[in-house]
């Protein structure tokens, strides 16, 4: 694209897109608007790696139960788990948590009002802060999600990784130069609705798309092949064999402690292999461990479950046992009836509630 084609498509991008968002965005939501600096941040947070028709329904749920940030601050670490169940990250709880212990207690619940300051926060990073600043304080910093890589990417014919450092810092600095700074909640709820509802991964709107005479991508046949990606991504194989250990109608679970997926939810015993393993070798490992004694009663074997993880597969299976005695160790004996207190992991819970 020549230098004056491209200063041209510059400055006619924020107008066409604001014009398309006046015009046409029919896109509902329920932070759509918000003011409020904690609504706002709960919504990204949840939204992190999760689609808004997944995200919605938690959103809706933790306003209703914290509706301010003093209690979600104050709540057992346990029951803000049990609501985030299912949505995955589990990280971006834990930092949930952190963070509106901090505003609740040494900002007095005041949510910082400084780009610079709300992204120090835990969980925090430059794409979060920049929402928050712009819709909650309208402060001028662009938001640079998938969406908005792959809507520049095409419009701009960008054939610049997403995924390397080069690749952020070039769509960063565009992003920012192309933001509308008297509007930046406006503008960046645009970019990413349009990037949403239009220029989407897959069958993108490109008839109905208001940059279709400019767009880069479109007039050279390249939409979708754009935006590049120079990693791919490797799954790893994990097997995951669960000892459900039956004591007088109660189950042996524990809190996953170590620094792994899924730290802070329960589990049944387990005993993790790096390939498919058979049972009578699963049992032996685990009387080896001291998890389970010898000669106990198995009552039945589950099918196969697998969960499909970011860069991780999960295959598990459900031994069910009849022991005599307690088991030793971290476990605790939980009643059928009172599991779903717990938070567990995705994994499990088709085993438990199938």
């Amino acid at each position: 694209m020549e230098k004056s084609q491209l200063s041209a498509l510059k400055k006619q991008f924020a107008p066409l897109l604001l014009k398309w968002n006046r015009e046409q965005n029919n896109r509902q939501m329920p932070w759509k608007g918000e003011k409020d600096p904690y609504k706002i941040w709960l919504s990204e947070i949840i939204l992190q790696q999760t689609r808004v028709e997944q995200g919605l329904n938690y959103y809706n749920k933790f306003i209703k139960i914290f509706p301010d940030i003093h209690k979600l601050a104050k709540a057992p670490e346990s029951r803000v788990f049990k609501l985030w169940e299912g949505l995955g990250y589990y990280s971006r709880c834990r930092n949930l948590i952190a963070t509106a212990r901090y505003i609740s207690k040494e900002l007095k619940g005041k949510f910082p009002e400084i780009y610079e300051t709300i992204k120090s926060l835990k969980g925090i990073g430059p794409y979060t802060s920049a929402a928050i600043s712009s819709f909650a304080f309208n402060l001028p910093y662009a938001v640079v999600d998938g969406n908005v890589f792959r809507v520049l990417s095409r419009v701009f014919g960008v054939n610049k990784p997403i995924d390397s450092a080069a690749g952020k810092k070039y769509f960063t600095l565009l992003a920012n130069e192309l933001l509308d700074k008297k509007r930046p909640g406006l503008y960046n709820q645009a970019i990413m609705d349009f990037g949403a509802v239009v220029c989407k991964p897959m069958t993108p709107l490109c008839d109905k798309c208001v940059f279709k005479k400019c767009c880069s991508a479109f007039s050279r046949k390249k939409v979708n092949a754009l935006p590049v990606k120079e990693k791919k991504i490797r799954i790893k194989k994990r097997w995951f064999y669960y000892l459900v250990l039956e004591y007088k109608n109660t189950f042996a679970i524990r809190q996953r402690t170590v620094k792994d997926i899924w730290h802070n939810l329960y589990e049944f015993p387990l005993i993790e292999t790096e390939k498919e393993t058979g049972i009578k070798s699963i049992l032996k490992q685990a009387i080896k461990k001291g998890e389970l004694s010898k000669n106990e009663e198995i009552i039945s074997v589950s099918p196969v479950f697998k969960q499909l993880l970011s860069h991780q597969l999960i295959t598990g299976q459900f031994i069910r046992i009849c022991i005599r005695k307690k088991t030793p160790g971290d476990f605790i004996l939980v009643e059928k009836h009172k599991l779903n207190k717990y938070a567990f992991p995705r994994l499990i819970n088709q085993f438990i509630n199938p």
